[in-house]
């Protein structure tokens, strides 16, 4: 059985993700630390947990999914998974931290790339990957059958969707992608969205403004 812990980290309140299982092993999901009390808020999560970080796992680039990224690839040695459409973004970091008055340096990391369709092993738990671009170019989504729930990032949220006026963003594809990938999943099946609290399928098809 997988638990899932939270952390809502920088100006944005993203939601960071660690993902684990009975063995101990674990995936740091969308890394948004930005400073030194949120990286030792989720660094000493994972230490007193005793938790081996297998994957660092990316649902898209923008810049508050990915700003502890650098600490997380440079910490705990594994590669960065990601869609390759969103490799842009990431390469544009240090341009849209000057947006915001950050001076960032340039993220440099291991990259494993996923697309529509693939399966990702978990300890033997499978993940299917579904890409949902429309927020970002490369967006994916996490799905886990066996315990009903996916990782959403910026695709879907608690009454909302991702915005769509960002760099690459289409809001008819992204639509689209959540009506013919997610809505077809279980009801039941939870979300955990890359802001805002959990949600299900079957809610967020009843009442979901955008998706009506």
């Amino acid at each position: 059985m997988f638990q899932i812990q939270a952390f809502v980290f920088n100006f944005a309140s993203e939601n960071t993700y660690v993902l684990f299982n009975e063995n101990k092993n674990a995936w740091l999901i969308d890394p948004g630390n930005m400073n030194e009390q949120e990286t030792t808020a989720i660094a000493n999560f994972i230490k007193e947990n005793d938790l081996k970080i297998v994957k660092i796992i990316l649902t898209h680039a923008h810049i508050d999914h990915v700003l502890g990224l650098q600490w997380a690839f440079d910490t705990y040695k594994v590669p960065v998974t990601m869609h390759e459409d969103d490799k842009e973004v990431l390469d544009m970091f240090q341009i849209s931290g000057m947006r915001f008055g950050f001076d960032l340096d340039h993220i440099n990391v291991d990259l494993e790339y996923v697309n529509e369709g693939d399966i990702l092993d978990f300890d033997g738990e499978k993940f299917k990957i579904y890409h949902v671009p429309g927020h970002s170019p490369g967006s994916v989504v996490y799905h886990n059958e066996n315990q009903k729930f996916i990782i959403s990032g910026d695709v879907l949220f608690e009454g909302s969707i991702g915005r769509t006026d960002l760099y690459k963003g289409n809001y008819e594809q992204l639509i689209e992608g959540i009506k013919t990938k997610l809505f077809v999943l279980d009801e039941e099946t939870q979300i955990f969205s890359g802001h805002g609290n959990p949600t299900k399928i079957g809610f967020e098809k009843q009442y979901n403004p955008f998706l009506k």
